[in-house]
């Protein structure tokens, strides 16, 4: 079994209070060991057992690889147009999607698969190294499944999001469009998916068609998550944490009964800034959900209409400047909290037994991150054990 370790690691986030000081478990001239794709030990550097190679981090800081608990990289073309009208003071609406259903639509399988690890180098070389993604714009039996399927050979965090948006072939019959997500496409897709996700929002499904939706998927062995109360108040958030989802996503417009059933049941919330950046609106309120006890993941929502943005790290720069999260909350949201949103306990932490996945930072700490927005301080990465940059 090959060993390496890291050594001569400024300050180390481990997110395991029993190995270090705080909540973030942080170390201080730290070392760790790898062998295969497992973290094997931690400690201080001058205690680290000896090993086939070295790696010398010359006193910079190491953090758990960024857990992207939500994205949507299946997808073709540009909505570069719907973008620029929208900083010119046009609203954005769920309707936008079609645009993407289009292209993706038209895409070859060689496109889309391109297209999707592009995006997966792009945010690799951020620090991600484990991540979710959706389906949702194929909206029909054949590109549903497609999606899964390409997606399905680069994670395991796989969703299957017909619902979406109702699809434009059934836009006068959203019943029979149910029918059909929560039917035939549900049987094409659900071998590829470990998720079923649905966007609980004006414009898209209501509270009775999400939940018809979910608990469909949920007969199929599917686990679920939510689109929820991203543009309006509504029933989203309250009906994942009843169905028992794993997390209730963008969570933007709360009621005080809202972040209580967040707070007495075992949903994460999971913010998304980077939609509201793009879209100019309200932003979550990640200090009431933290201060009222919710577990809160952040993501970067990757998506070509509302969210073009692969990089955790800006998400962590907005999550602390703008939705009053401090730099150690907002880290431990994109990495733990990540891994809590897709219920993993092998991803999200630097500690033994723990997939050997974490970034090392080109700055003495963490706090970097958010104090050195737009920077790219990521300067080495290992999956799985792997250095890959």
């Amino acid at each position: 079994m090959a060993s390496t370790v890291i050594t001569n690691i400024g300050n180390l986030v481990t997110n395991d209070p029993t190995l270090g000081e705080g909540p973030l478990g942080q170390i201080q001239n730290a070392a760790v060991v790898i062998e295969d794709e497992t973290i094997a030990w931690v400690g201080d550097a001058k205690n680290a057992p000896a090993t086939d190679t070295a790696y010398d981090a010359r006193n910079r800081a190491a953090i758990p690889g960024f857990v992207d608990s939500h994205s949507h990289l299946l997808f073709a073309g540009d909505r570069t147009a719907e973008f620029n009208a929208r900083m010119e003071g046009k609203s954005y609406e769920a309707g936008g999607i079609r645009t993407t259903v289009k292209a993706t639509r038209a895409a070859s399988d060689e496109d889309l698969e391109a297209n999707l690890v592009r995006h997966l180098d792009e945010a690799r070389r951020q620090g991600t190294t484990t991540f979710e993604t959706k389906s949702g714009y194929g909206l029909t039996v054949q590109d549903e499944s497609r999606a899964l399927r390409i997606a399905r050979k680069h994670t395991d965090e796989v969703t299957y999001l017909g619902a979406h948006i109702v699809s434009p072939d059934l836009a006068d019959d959203p019943a029979a469009y149910v029918d059909l997500v929560t039917g035939e496409m549900l049987d094409a897709c659900a071998p590829y998916a470990r998720w079923i996700d649905v966007f609980c929002e004006k414009g898209a499904f209501d509270g009775d068609q999400a939940r018809a939706i979910l608990t469909a998927g949920q007969a199929k062995g599917l686990l679920a998550r939510v689109h929820a109360n991203q543009l309006t108040y509504g029933p989203g958030v309250q009906l994942a944490v009843e169905l028992g989802a794993a997390s209730a996503d963008h969570c933007t417009h709360l009621t005080d009964d809202d972040v209580t059933a967040l707070a007495d049941g075992d949903t994460v919330a999971t913010l998304l800034p980077g939609a509201e950046f793009s879209t100019r609106a309200q932003w979550p309120d990640a200090r009431r959900l933290l201060d009222a006890g919710v577990t809160v993941a952040l993501s970067t929502d990757c998506n070509p209409g509302s969210s073009y943005t692969s990089s955790m790290p800006f998400c962590i720069a907005l999550a602390v400047r703008d939705m009053r999260m401090t730099p150690d909350e907002a880290l431990w949201s994109a990495t733990a909290g990540g891994a809590q949103a897709l219920r993993r306990t092998d991803v999200g932490r630097v500690s033994p037994g723990a997939r050997a996945d974490l970034a090392l930072l080109d700055a003495p700490s963490h706090v970097h991150l958010a104090y050195r927005p737009g920077v790219p301080l990521v300067s080495a990465v290992w999956q799985r054990g792997e250095k890959t940059g």
